[in-house]
Formats: structure tokens, C-alpha cells, sequence
């Protein structure tokens, strides 16, 4: 079923290669609820097309021909505050996430993210939830400087809302919230397909909510990561 194009997340692309461009256009197409609705292949005709169209997200890459990213986002959250700003990278960087952060991002991703999670990531930010890769995630703790809370704070808080989870349900969320799959889920977990199925089932009934992707945004609203 196809939902109304007033219902569509709305997005503008700022990335300075065309490829990748060209593929994140095409990955969105499939799905009905997110739509491109321009693209920009520098930083200051990005800033422009997001005064000029408004979007609810706009995604752009941290390495930009002419001004850096960040700076970019750091205009369109000074013009444009409820715009939604996702940072897209190829590499790991401290400096670079924290700035991204307190330049108003609310995601701050890798490009190497899978169609699925990419499109997870857009819907959750859009709703004002705040989204860092799971491999950044290191870099900011190491780093003391207090924008993620410790993990165990962070499971805490989480458990503490949900006591109903057992551990391994716990731990069987923070791969679906990563993006995992049900085979992918009982390698790294050495279990059953089977019984890892049964996880995500059972964590999508305590979290009241009506498939994974369902529950991974929920998770990643409450702080999960």
C-alpha cells in the first residue's frame, strides 16, 4: 500500500559523490514512507536547498569539497531547527563525532550501514530520537566526555523500564537494534535460528510494539545503544 506523499519522510541529500548520491536515492525509493526530495553536491547549495524546501532530514557527509560537514550542519541547525541533521562518513573519527554532536546532529553513521538500518535510523530520527553508530560508540565513552552516559548506566535505565527482559532478551535487542538478523543473531550468539527467532518474538510482545524494527526504535528512543 502506498502512503501519501504528505506522510513521507522527507529528505535532502548533500554529498559531494555522485555514486553514493545516486545509491542512497535508490535504496530509498523502496521504501513508501521516505522520500528524496533533493539533493546537493556541496556544502553551501546544501544549506540553500534546505532553507529553500524545508525537509524534516536532511543527511549529510562529513567530508564535503568545499565546507566541512559540520560546519554545514551547524548553519542549517542555526536557520532551520527542526530539521533533522544525520551525518554520514566513511571513516571513524573522535573529533569528528563530537563536533557532529554538538553541531545539532542527531545521527552520526557510517557508510557502510545496511539498507534496513539506514531507513530504522531515518524514521527514528525524524521522530527526534538521536542515533550513533555502534562502533563510534567507544570513541565518545573513551573520550569522558559525558554525551553517552556508561553502558551500565545505560542498561540501568533500560531494564529498570523493562525488568520483564532477561538478559539474553537484552542482549538479543542490542543485535536487532544493530541491524542483525535472526541467522546473523544466533551466530554471534551461538544459539538456534529457531530459538533466536523466538527472542526477537518474545521481545516485541514485552516491548508492546508490532515488529523489529518497531522495537529497535523504541530502544534506541530510551537510550539504548
Amino acid at each position: 500500500m502506498q502512503i501519501n506523499s504528505n506522510n513521507k519522510i522527507r529528505i535532502v541529500l548533500i554529498e559531494d559523490h555522485k555514486l553514493m548520491r545516486v545509491g542512497l536515492k535508490s535504496l530509498f525509493e523502496k521504501y513508501d514512507d521516505i522520500s528524496v526530495i533533493t539533493e546537493a553536491d556541496n556544502g553551501k547549495e546544501g544549506i540553500e536547498k534546505v532553507k529553500n524546501h524545508k525537509p524534516d532530514v536532511a543527511i549529510i557527509d562529513v567530508g564535503l569539497n568545499d565546507i566541512s560537514g559540520i560546519e554545514v550542519a551547524k548553519r542549517i541547525t542555526a536557520e532551520n531547527p527542526n530539521v533533522k541533521i544525520i551525518m554520514l562518513t566513511s571513516f571513524l573519527s573522535h573529533d569528528a563525532v563530537i563536533e557532529s554532536l554538538k553541531a545539532g546532529v542527531y545521527a552520526y553513521i557510517l557508510k557502510d550501514i545496511n539498507s534496513d538500518m539506514l531507513a530504522m535510523v531515518v524514521r527514528a530520527v525524524s521522530e527526534g530520537a538521536i542515533w550513533i553508530d555502534p562502533k563510534a560508540v567507544p570513541l565518545i565513552r573513551e573520550g569522558g566526555n559525558n554525551i553517552i552516559p556508561a553502558k551500565t548506566k545505560n542498561r540501568a535505565n533500560f531494564k529498570a523500564t523493562h525488568a520483564n527482559l532477561t538478559e539474553r532478551e537484552y542482549e538479543v535487542l542490542k543485535l536487532v537494534v544493530d541491524g542483525k538478523s535472526n541467522y546473523e543473531i544466533a551466530q554471534i550468539l551461538k544459539i538456534s535460528e529457531h530459538t533466536s527467532k523466538a527472542h526477537v518474538c518474545n521481545i516485541i510482545q514485552k516491548l508492546v510494539v508490532d515488529d523489529r524494527t518497531q522495537a529497535a526504535v523504541k530502544a534506541l528512543k530510551e537510550g539504548l545503544v
